[in-house]
């Protein structure tokens, strides 16, 4: 069922490449039911704090009409950054899986272990690496296209 509701988020993921966004998305699953699904809007919202899975959160906090987000799972196509990862541990969602892994940003297992840090009132238990690849070959083939696009403009073409 992974990669079924990594699949979704994928799908998600190319809404936001179709216009012009990172191409990050985010899918929230309860009782096998999709209840949110969400892609980055930083770019056409002009927020920081429109991440797809900010959005997908707070989608599903009013589709169950609770803040505590339990008995979910977030699947999400980037390993989410430390504001992401925040909002993960404050809704107490207790799974997260993610496609690939972020070696600049990502807080789950790359950079720091927020979601495993018993430090916390609450964890996750995380699953990495579902439809890795396909996570990020979107991202890859995204920001070299947004560098050529780049490139192309300084030469006036």
């Amino acid at each position: 069922m992974d990669e079924y509701y990594m699949n979704l988020a994928i799908e998600e993921a190319k809404k936001a490449a179709a216009i012009g966004e990172v191409p990050i998305g985010a899918v929230i699953v309860h009782n096998d039911q999709v209840i949110a699904s969400a892609y980055n809007l930083r770019e056409t919202s002009l927020n920081a704090t429109t991440h797809a899975e900010l959005l997908a959160i707070q989608e599903a906090c009013a589709a169950l009409n609770n803040w505590r987000l339990e008995e979910t799972t977030l699947y999400v196509t980037l390993e989410p950054c430390p504001m992401c990862a925040g909002a993960i541990l404050q809704s107490r969602i207790p799974r997260v899986v993610y496609g690939a892994r972020d070696t600049k940003a990502g807080c789950v297992d790359s950079l720091y272990r927020l979601l495993n840090d018993d430090r916390f009132n609450h964890c996750c238990d995380v699953t990495e690496g579902i439809l890795a690849e396909e996570c990020g070959s979107i991202l890859t083939q995204f920001f070299r296209n947004l560098r050529e696009q780049k490139k192309n403009q300084k030469r006036g073409l």
